[in-house]
């Protein structure tokens, strides 16, 4: 089975929201269409939309090419069907939603263009939104909308296309989650977070698994990472499976808005409790903590290798499930709250124990807080591998790291964009991944923020792994003034202040 290295995406022009372009002016004039509809509502409305034409815009670039030579060849379907194309009748492209865009009819123009393109897609099927002739979505708000979109890489064809439309689509994305607050969390993990997950992981080739996976963001940013580094993208497989319908809709959708091929699968079981992909081994990015996920049902599972998880807490469920599904030589990056690190409750300790001990701990870093929208609390990231003794960085080898774990504290880390949210930067994500990369070859300790231990001295910690117990404080550098000169003159500076 080949390995793979776990993943997501980033844009270039827009990884922190200091440098937000036209993707943000676009959502300010989208939001303002919104009114009073609620973002759960109107997240699907947009999005679909954008969608939508995305599939008419790939379409019409394949569609010029035949017609220019033979016009016959060009409305023929199974020409498309069979070069892996999306086939698109006329009545549901763009351009004749966007001439019918003002009329009283547009939402049930856009319902049978949905129904259309499922119908001679079989990818697509059951994936399309086709609720937009409702009485209660208002159709003026719809016109305006299809009109704004319209204007989407309008100058641009293929790959460029694609480009922006995926850009739009993963940027809305975030936005939508902003303003669902807490609910927004359950189908979107922040793209900083995602990053680090990727820029660590390295997903040059293999298998890349989500058991769930959200609105798909993961799969986004492994195909990104590949292509800015010179890699192929058909050198990755995409896997995933996500138990929210509507989630699963995004999850399919956002993907394929860059033109990335995946088997993302929907049951309202989950992976769990009805694992649709039980014999694949491959890498991952699983989900935040989640306390009612059934864990009673399953005390005999053959998944539970170091031990059985409390029914009340699936934080150990969710790293046991994946070291399952790894692939001999597999890594695997896991977000998971912070009190999965210490908790010593329900035996969560044993099995964090046992995970030590069996060598499956790579890497532990500490995140800072407010970077969710679900969640104030901080988060942390657990890095699993099946094989620390051997592995390679591209053509590099790695050494052996056998019986060592890597901390990284990055609490200090971040921006606040705004009163709530904060980001980790570019610097601050390169920083991170550059230790671990230094780690797996030649590496030092830098006091207050990485720290590789020994399994020796995790034991004495009893088996805790919260990143600020190993790594110390920050070296403050000596400004080579004298201990008595400074107590003098920092003396004088108070007295001056008391006096004033």
């Amino acid at each position: 089975m080949e390995t793979g290295q776990n993943t997501m995406l980033q844009n270039d022009t827009n990884k922190n929201s200091s440098k937000l372009g036209f993707e943000a002016e676009m959502f300010k004039a989208a939001d303002k269409l919104r009114g009073n509809m609620e973002p759960s509502d109107y997240k699907y409305v947009a999005l679909g939309l954008i969608f939508l034409k995305y599939i008419s815009d790939a379409f019409e670039a394949k569609h010029k090419a035949p017609q220019a030579e033979n016009p016959q060849a060009a409305e023929d379907k199974d020409e498309y069907l069979a070069d892996n194309a999306f086939w698109v009748p006329k009545d549901a492209r763009w351009s004749h939603l966007q001439a019918n865009a003002r009329l009283s009819i547009i939402g049930l123009s856009i319902d049978d263009a949905m129904r259309a393109i499922e119908k001679d897609n079989d990818s697509l099927k059951g994936v399309l939104p086709k609720d937009y002739a409702r009485p209660a979505l208002n159709k003026v708000m719809l016109g305006e909308l299809i009109d704004l979109i319209s204007g989407i890489a309008l100058n641009e064809e293929g790959h460029a296309s694609r480009d922006i439309l995926g850009r739009v689509y993963e940027y809305f994305l975030g936005q939508f989650a902003g303003a669902e607050g807490k609910r927004g969390g359950e189908f979107y993990t922040p793209r900083s977070v995602v990053r680090v997950l990727v820029e660590m992981l390295e997903p040059y080739q293999g298998r890349i698994y989500d058991p769930c996976c959200g609105s798909g963001g993961m799969f986004v940013q492994s195909e990104k990472f590949v292509q800015e580094h010179g890699g192929r993208i058909g050198d990755i497989a995409i896997y995933g499976q996500e138990s929210n319908y509507i989630t699963w809709w995004l999850a399919k959708m956002n993907p394929a808005v860059r033109g990335i091929d995946s088997d993302i699968r929907w049951n309202n079981e989950g992976s769990f409790h009805k694992d649709e992909l039980r014999d694949l081994k491959a890498d991952y990015n699983p989900p935040f903590n989640i306390s009612d996920w059934g864990g009673e049902r399953l005390r005999e599972d053959v998944r539970w290798k170091f031990s059985v998880p409390p029914v009340g807490n699936a934080n150990y469920a969710w790293p046991q499930h994946i070291v399952h599904h790894l692939a001999p030589n597999g890594t695997a990056g896991v977000v998971l709250a912070n009190g999965s690190m210490s908790s010593t409750q329900s035996g969560e300790g044993d099995i964090r124990r046992e995970l030590v001990e069996q060598n499956v701990v790579d890497c532990m870093v500490a995140l800072p807080g407010q970077l969710f929208y679900s969640t104030q609390i901080p988060a942390c990231l657990w890095f699993l591998a099946r094989d620390k003794s051997n592995g390679k960085r591209g053509n590099t080898p790695l050494r052996d790291r056998s019986g060592e774990v890597l901390f990284i504290d990055a609490r200090n880390m971040g921006q606040l964009v705004d009163r709530t949210r904060r980001e980790l930067t570019d610097e601050d994500i390169r920083k991170i991944a550059a230790t671990y990369y230094a780690w797996r070859g030649e590496y030092q300790d830098v006091p207050g923020f990485c720290k590789a231990t020994t399994l020796k001295e995790i034991r004495k910690h009893r088996h805790v792994l919260t990143p600020g117990r190993y790594v110390g404080t920050q070296a403050v550098e000596d400004d080579g003034e004298p201990f008595e000169e400074k107590m003098q003159r920092l003396t004088a500076q108070i007295d001056a202040g008391t006096e004033g």
